[in-house]
């Protein structure tokens, strides 16, 4: 078996999950579950991270220990398996010891490269971002992103990675591979900022200022600043350094958001060079999700909970709408209407409407099961996915659907099996074992993006009886 690696970055567990890292978690699982179902080997890969001046001020201010505080987090983003359906084969925690122990080795490998070294320096800081800020980013002297929080003045001594060193080597890189960084939008993004000359960055912290973090190896007196450390969780997960071809699967694909372009498409691919380890093969960037044109947040009172969408409307439910009507590259909104008007109109009234028509028919009409085949998945949609391109992969499970309701309309199976001509009768026997046929290649279309309504399709037809509740119920 051919094999697939994939990861999501890791969530900053200082909050609970929300509605974007969702949105990140279910495109990632489509894209595994598509592949399995396609033959490959899938090790698929999301988890926590854990360090950092935010995580530490967060547990300080809840009066918790660091080490509690975080376990309590890892735990509820471990529960997202279930409440969305999730099928990754690895979660990596940056608290592990094992990843801490591939974090030091791979920060002696930059250093044997003379791409680590220590320099006093003064920049300023958003927290928020974990990240140094220049002029040019700022927004009336703030972070965009993080525009309620003042900047921090820092001023100490610091370990640095040689960042400037591999501006020719990225652009070599991203010349090479055309697809490296998807949308194309987003690399051209990527290649300007490497084109205007790269800084070298700070790698560590003192560690009397922010003791939580991996020790940098051979000086106590700091930890590892938190995205080089997080990082390195991307092959530290496949049992690197000790398994040093990465298991069979390192390189693969990533997706992030793109407040994470410069971080995953630049930093760590150079990171990954200093190392002499091999980059990324794909780095796949989304956009955010918006509320009403706005950004999300809890001051505006218009945060989405992906737990209670779930809780009123089914996993499945809120894996559609994110598959089919949140763009995999571009910013979307999300509102608790459209998301309704959604429901109803392609959940409850098509799909499922469809299901139960045909399989009522089946059940009525038909003496044994229909004996369906698996056929090969429709070219155009594996295309799609193979690009990423989600929500046009849903567009065309979804135009059969459609097709299937013309049908039925068209040659009116529920008449016809009412006639007193028996080649009239066979012949709308034949239409519905037709439809029963077209419903399952639907069902296995649909399993990487809904697996629990595929399954429900698929159990209907092999016993030949209606789903023994409606698959989705109608909200007023």
């Amino acid at each position: 078996m051919e094999k697939f690696y994939l990861t999501t970055t890791l969530p900053y567990v200082n909050a609970d999950p929300h509605i974007g890292f969702a949105f990140e978690m279910v495109h990632a699982d489509i894209i595994a579950r598509y592949k399995r179902l396609r033959g490959f080997d899938v090790f698929f890969n999301t988890g926590t991270d854990e360090h950092g001046q935010k995580i530490a001020d967060k547990a300080n201010s809840e009066g918790k220990d660091t080490q509690a505080y975080v376990d309590e987090y890892a735990a509820k983003f471990k529960t997202l398996r279930d409440t969305l359906g999730l099928s990754y084969t690895h979660f990596t925690r940056t608290t592990d010891p094992h990843h801490q122990s591939a974090a030091q080795t791979f920060w002696k490998l930059c250093e044997a490269a003379g791409d680590i070294y220590k320099k006093q320096y003064r920049v300023k800081y958003c927290v928020g971002c974990e990240l140094e800020k220049t002029d040019s980013e700022l927004v009336d002297g703030r972070c965009p992103l993080h525009a309620n929080a003042e900047l921090e003045i820092r001023e100490e001594e610091n370990y640095f990675f040689r960042f400037s060193k591999y501006g020719d080597a990225l652009l070599t890189l991203y010349a090479a591979n055309p697809d490296f960084i998807v949308p194309a939008t987003r690399a051209n993004e990527i290649k300007a900022f490497v084109e205007r000359g790269l800084e070298d960055f700070s790698i560590s912290r003192l560690k009397e200022k922010m003791s939580w973090g991996i020790p940098v190896p051979g000086d106590d007196t700091h930890v590892m600043y938190v995205w080089f450390d997080a990082l390195i969780n991307y092959i530290s997960t496949t049992g690197w350094p000790e398994k040093a071809d990465f298991d069979g699967y390192w390189p693969g694909v990533q997706i992030a958001g793109k407040d994470n372009l410069r971080q995953q498409s630049a930093m760590w691919q150079a990171m990954l060079m200093s190392a002499q380890l091999p980059t990324s093969k794909t780095i796949w960037i989304h956009g955010f999700i918006t509320s009403d044109g706005q950004k999300m947040s809890k001051s505006l009172g218009n945060v989405i909970d992906p737990l209670t969408i779930v809780s009123e409307y089914s996993t499945d439910a809120l894996r559609y709408f994110l598959a089919r009507h949140v763009h995999p590259f571009e910013d979307s909104d999300f509102t608790m209407e459209r998301f309704k008007d959604a429901y109803n109109g392609n959940l409850a009234n098509g799909l499922g409407n469809q299901i139960s028509r045909v399989m009522k028919l089946a059940e009525t009409h038909l003496v044994s099961p229909v004996a369906v085949t698996d056929e090969p998945l429709e070219e155009a949609f594996c295309a799609a996915l193979d690009r990423f391109a989600i929500h046009e992969a849903m567009d065309i499970v979804f135009s059969h659907i459609q097709k299937g309701d013309e049908y039925i309309q068209s040659t009116e199976p529920f008449k016809r099996i009412k006639s007193e001509d028996e080649a009239v009768k066979a012949g709308a026997v034949a239409d519905i074992e037709k439809l029963v046929q077209h419903i399952y290649k639907i069902a296995t279309h649909l399993s990487p993006f809904m697996p629990e309504t595929a399954e429900r399709i698929k159990d209907a037809i092999q016993r030949n009886k209606m789903p023994p509740a409606p698959l989705f119920l109608r909200k007023e």
